[in-house]
């Protein structure tokens, strides 16, 4: 469940009108996402921010440079690989909504593969009018005959499933279909799924997101179908999830209570049966093994198992009332597992050791299991995916670093040898780049770490742009990756990167996050205002040189830490943000969030929440550096009346708050290569403009 919120896929946009009263909040129409006044609010503030933008001397080159890149053709393909295929989603300048195709293994290997286009959704929208774009496919093991795709008019979390067949490579006529909506979708067999849906009045939670989980099978009535988990409203969503092998399957429902809160069931005979595990975990099933990834320290049949362990068992024995696990991984001082992948014979782990990667593999020996380390790079991130778990050991290993081209490697189970099957060139020069890593001391004496890429001969004398990057929520961790738009937009203009691993993320295991949910949340600015005077303490830089940039979460973060400590900063960006958390919770998906913030609501949780919340905190009369605010009329996530209302509230007390609204992208930057080209050379111009 730990990347189960920034993986939903989500229900239609609901456009939320103003409600008759609340007199503290003049700016509630600019909530009616699609509303007249609303939008020509926005068109008058992008005509407005516009031609600054784009008038800039260096935006139109960085603009064709990050346009350059987001088409390019040396990008390297993700694949999945599904029966004899590997496929891929690919977007260019031909084909900006983009083309599922698919090759072989084999084929792949080639420097220049042959692909064989499966859908072409540039067709697909001009043919139906309609601006689609990609959400993804699931295909029916072992076959891999007919797929569920899912697709979103204007890039939101809310999608349409048509079935697909692949040998035909065409939808299939009278097939499954679900109308646009959150949720989720599992296949079963060839003639039933389950689906999570908006199945019409009262089967959605407050959180815009399923109630129900239904069976459905081939030319019934999705609203007709039989319920198999219904949840209350107050609780976060349903979704499903089948585990097929290659001679069994295992059917699964969840409850997800609140963020990192959670039920799982098994779909035994029909009927359900709950996994008798603590809330907090994240439970999965592979291989007939269940995997338990614990948050909270656990005690079963006496046994003592710590926060942020794996552990494993059989799924039968575990059924039957077994109670004995074995610990697949422990934690230790600032070591945490970031993400574990089962294969055929062994389980990769993948730890994050002082936020640096290392991979080791587990495998079963006797009564035990045996641990290996995998020699792999060191200084950069290791992102691991097993190429087929049922078949082999084999597992696609992607390496990236600030500095380092990203890589992509056939890596195989038992060895330290790796075939080389695609890597980026060498999109900015990065020659004379050195990356280091830096301790902050937060206000309680904390040590807060953060990765800076400054050039080699730059000097401390307080004088360096530098754009200070962060998070800190969710447990999602922030981690080094190559990114040609920091490089061209920033690094190649002499600026300084600054990555920070704040409290609320994941980098240290799940407590690095429960310190700084609900009441604890002003430590994450904490933590941030804390790298930056470290920063300028170092003389890496100074307050006008000094800028931060965040987005969603991380846009609360920047926007929360600039009016708490406006002295520190020079400008600050804040993309799709949450801004008023006294409403948050009632905007779309919101309500889904209140495990990490707090219900505001409730006079005791508003007491915390109110001290930071940027939209009812912003004061007239003092020194906030200047401000961009984004944010994407589809954003079906984060509502777009908290970056509206922000910036309307700023400007009207005399700020320097600049704001620019995109009308595709959902919870993003654009849809399409050109779309986000667009936007991030709008924000590292802005970021130009206001340090360089």
């Amino acid at each position: 469940m730990k990347r189960l919120l920034a993986a939903l896929a989500m229900t239609a946009l609901t456009v939320h009108a103003a409600p008759a009263t609340e007199p503290d909040d003049p700016y509630l129409w600019l909530e009616d996402v699609d509303g007249a006044r609303a939008m020509a609010w926005v068109k008058a503030e992008d005509a407005k921010s516009k031609p600054v933008i784009e008038s800039a001397a260096g935006f139109k080159p960085l603009l064709e440079k990050f346009t350059a890149v987001a088409n390019s053709r040396e990008r390297i393909p993700a694949i999945a690989k599904a029966g004899d295929y590997v496929y891929n989603f690919w977007q260019d300048a031909s084909n900006p909504r983009g083309l599922w195709r698919r090759t072989t293994l084999a084929e792949y290997r080639k420097a220049a593969p042959a692909w064989e286009t499966v859908l072409d959704l540039d067709k697909l929208s001009a043919a139906e009018g309609k601006q689609w774009a990609w959400k993804g496919a699931t295909c029916l093991y072992p076959e891999y005959e007919r797929c569920l795709v899912s697709l979103s008019p204007g890039g939101g979390d809310a999608v349409e499933v048509r079935e697909f067949d692949l040998p035909r490579k065409a939808f299939v006529t009278g097939g499954f279909f679900l109308p646009q909506s959150k949720g989720g979708v599992e296949w079963i067999d060839r003639d039933t799924i389950y689906a999570s849906r908006d199945f019409g009045p009262g089967t959605l939670t407050r959180s815009g997101y399923p109630r129900q989980v239904r069976r459905i099978t081939r030319g019934a009535d999705p609203a007709r179908a039989p319920v198999v988990l219904e949840i209350a409203e107050a609780d976060l969503g349903a979704w499903p999830t089948v585990v097929h092998e290659m001679d069994s399957r295992v059917e699964m429902v969840t409850r997800v209570i609140s963020t990192r809160r959670a039920e799982t069931f098994v779909v035994l005979g029909g009927k359900l049966v709950r996994l008798d595990l603590p809330e907090t975990v994240d439970a999965s099933v592979a291989g007939g093994t269940l995997y338990v990834r614990l948050r909270e320290d656990w005690k079963p049949a006496g046994t003592a198992y710590a926060a942020g362990s794996l552990l494993a068992t059989g799924l039968d024995r575990f059924l039957a009332g077994g109670r004995d696990f074995d610990t697949l991984f422990s934690p230790s001082a600032r070591v945490s597992l970031e993400a574990f992948a089962p294969m055929k014979s062994m389980v990769l782990l993948t730890l994050l050791d002082n936020v640096a990667s290392r991979l080791v593999e587990v495998r079963r020996e006797g009564k035990g299991w045996a641990r290996r380390d995998v020699a792999a790079p060191k200084l950069v991130t290791l992102s691991a995916r097993a190429l087929d778990r049922r078949e082999s050991d084999d597992y696609q290993l992607y390496v990236t670093g600030f500095t380092t081209p990203t890589s992509l490697y056939l890596a195989h189970g038992g060895s330290d040898g790796r075939e080389l099957l695609k890597k980026l060139p060498d999109f900015f020069d990065a020659s004379g780049l050195v990356v280091t890593q830096h301790e902050a001391t937060s206000k309680d004496g904390t040590k807060i770490p953060y990765f800076q890429v400054m050039r080699r001969d730059a000097k401390l004398d307080g004088a360096n742009p530098t754009i200070l990057y962060g998070y800190g929520g969710f447990e999602i961790s922030m981690v080094p990756n190559y990114s040609a738009f920091v490089g061209n937009g920033w690094l190649a203009k002499g600026g300084v990167w600054v990555l920070a691993n704040l409290r609320g993320g994941g980098e240290f295991g799940p407590a690095w996050n429960q310190v700084a949910r609900r009441e604890g949340r002003h430590l994450v600015y904490e933590d941030f205002a804390a790298v930056a005077e470290d920063l300028i303490a170092r003389k890496v830089t100074s307050p006008p040189k000094l800028g931060i940039l965040g987005g969603s979460q991380g846009g609360l973060l920047v926007t929360a830490t600039m009016l708490q400590y406006p002295k520190l900063f020079g400008a600050v960006v804040a993309a799709v943000p949450l801004m008023d958390m006294k409403r948050y919770h009632k905007l779309l998906a919101g309500a889904s969030w209140m495990g990490e913030y707090g219900d505001p609501d409730k006079p005791e949780d508003w007491a915390f929440i109110s001290k930071y919340s940027p939209y009812q905190n912003v004061k007239p009369g003092q020194p906030y550096p200047k401000i961009l605010i984004t944010t994407s009329t589809r954003d079906d996530r984060v509502h777009p009346g908290h970056a509206r209302k922000m910036a309307a509230r700023m400007q009207e007390m005399g700020y320097d708050a600049m704001y620019f609204e995109y009308t595709e992208g959902g919870h993003g930057s654009g849809t399409t290569p050109a779309q986000t080209a667009y936007t991030w050379a709008f924000i590292y111009t802005f970021l130009a403009k206001s340090l360089m």
